[in-house]
């Protein structure tokens, strides 16, 4: 155990704070900044040398030729003649019957 009486030996303790300089964010302003010069220039260029409108792509040639053979049945032999056939009956006449008098 630890004698109240004695005064505990003195411990110094240092903790060392490093503060980084603050940044400065004029950076992402000026990239945006230079991005929209860029694109008013192309803008510009574009009206200038496109008249301001867009180029018309040329027209193609429509005309086709669709004209193909008319296909035909290859060539096979005449069909024989179908057999005859007996004629079918006539069916029954039955007299009328004649009126009672």
């Amino acid at each position: 155990m630890t004698d109240p009486d004695i005064p505990p030996e003195r411990v110094v303790h240092q903790t060392t704070i490093n503060n980084a300089p603050a940044r400065k964010g004029g950076g992402t302003g000026l990239a945006f900044l230079v991005g929209g010069l860029l694109v008013a220039v192309v803008v510009i260029a574009w009206l200038v040398f496109a008249g301001g409108r867009a180029p018309v792509p040329e027209t193609p040639d429509l005309n086709v030729d669709i004209t193909v053979p008319t296909p035909r049945l290859p060539e096979v032999p005449d069909r024989p003649a179908p057999p005859e056939l007996p004629r079918p009956s006539e069916p029954p006449q039955v007299a009328a019957p004649e009126p009672k008098a």
